[in-house]
């Protein structure tokens, strides 16, 4: 992990099952370390578990097996320190989009007891992180009065508003079409840029993956774990002209091979891809 110091997230030996002891098992024998302000995509064949791996990184669910630690403590609920988003942007149909925006303030501490004596400065800071995503002028339009496109925005920055330190991101750009997509892919390397908290990507777009990131986690069909990672070469910032260079696409078409072997249930020759058990 180059440029990066130190863990953040700590993913070890984990496996979750679900429906009891005769249940699917989704995740076995999973290890991972990402450190603080790397951005890492995970990538997979349908059903292997990477959904999954994002609930149990925000203490959404718990594990069944083994520990997750961010932050240096053990994961053992919802984490107020995380930010998410979605393929859908779930915005509530009644409330501006300003208010959509600010509505982790109202449930996540030390925001919420700070919002009603500082609201004019928590709309300041959400009227900024819109305008950052090219929504100045659209904080007081209800979703419906928006795009798909410009929905997911706000949902990004409803994602961030609370300063979030762990951005989980679960396939957030994969219902846009592609001329939108690639515009958020630009949009969100330059919040990271800025703003620069840790991101997990989960993504079946190994193009978004590979633009986006640090590194790349491949993961092995169910029950899934982590069988190969990437680190991408590619200087910061990215420009989209990268995308069509040889060097790029042959990267692209290296992480395609695995997810494929891992369809099979085999496993490529990890060079120069590292095989990556505990992903450090």
């Amino acid at each position: 992990m180059t440029g990066f110091e130190r863990s953040f997230v700590e993913i070890d030996d984990v496996s979750m099952r679900y429906g009891g002891a005769e249940g699917t098992l989704a995740l076995r024998h999973t290890s991972m370390r990402i450190a603080k302000g790397e951005f890492v995509a995970v990538v997979g064949p349908s059903g292997c578990g990477k959904s999954t791996l994002m609930r149990l990184v925000t203490g959404l669910w718990p594990c069944s097996a083994g520990s997750v630690i961010v932050a240096g403590k053990e994961v053992a609920g919802p984490l107020s320190i995380a930010g998410m988003a979605f393929q859908a942007p779930t915005m509530l149909p009644w409330r501006t989009i300003l208010q959509n925006v600010m509505l982790p303030l109202e449930v996540v501490e030390p925001h919420r007891r700070r919002l009603r004596g500082e609201r004019s400065m928590y709309e300041e800071k959400a009227r900024k992180l819109l305008a950052l995503v090219g929504l100045a002028g659209f904080e007081e339009k209800t979703p419906h009065q928006l795009s798909g496109g410009m929905q997911q925005r706000a949902s990004l920055c409803r994602a961030l508003i609370h300063d979030p330190q762990l951005l989980m991101l679960d396939e957030p750009f994969g219902a846009l079409d592609v001329f939108t997509r690639e515009e958020l892919w630009e949009q969100m390397a330059e919040v990271c840029r800025i703003l620069k908290p840790t991101v997990i990507l989960v993504t079946h777009d190994l193009k978004e993956a590979v633009f986006l990131a640090d590194r790349v986690l491949i993961m092995s069909a169910r029950p899934g774990r982590i069988i190969a990672e990437r680190t991408v070469p590619f200087e910061r910032p990215r420009s989209l002209d990268i995308t069509y260079t040889q060097p790029f696409q042959a990267l692209v078409h290296e992480l395609r091979e695995h997810i494929s072997a891992a369809r099979r249930g085999a496993e490529v020759s990890a060079s120069p891809v590292q095989e990556a058990p505990h992903a450090a």
